[in-house]
């Protein structure tokens, strides 16, 4: 899973069944390029992927587009897709174990779709002490 919050209470994601590569990186900021209509500017942690000549060429053909902010290394209490990692834990697969992989996928799919449409509940992520320099 790779997902996008913003400070308005949007949500963007994608779910991918391979491994997180440069180029699953890439589609999901083409995606995200088509869905906002201004500059985006993301807070990323220090991956591999984020780092890539691949992805670094992409970003300089558009840096008009998307601007890419870097957490401190091994921040995760700094970074708001672990709250939403751990949201989507919580209540997508905390309250029934999936029995197959089909079906983790749908629980998963489901409460991301569910939290998509409660804008008020995106913004209060922004709320939790260590990622409020996010919400400016």
């Amino acid at each position: 899973m790779i997902s996008a919050l913003t400070n308005r209470g949007r949500l963007a994601f994608m779910l991918f069944d391979s491994s997180f590569t440069e180029d699953v990186f890439l589609d999901f900021l083409q995606v995200l390029v088509r869905l906002v209509k201004r500059r985006i500017f993301l807070i990323v942690d220090r991956h591999k992927v984020h780092h890539s000549k691949k992805v670094k060429r992409w970003l300089r053909a558009h840096r008009d587009q998307v601007r890419l902010h870097f957490l401190p290394a091994y921040s995760p209490h700094l970074n708001l897709d672990e709250l939403l990692n751990q949201d989507v834990k919580s209540n997508a697969l905390g309250r029934q174990r999936p029995s197959n992989k089909e079906e983790m996928v749908d629980g998963v799919r489901s409460c991301l779709r569910s939290t998509q449409r409660q804008q008020q509940l995106v913004q209060r992520f922004f709320r939790e002490e260590n990622v409020r320099y996010a919400a400016a």
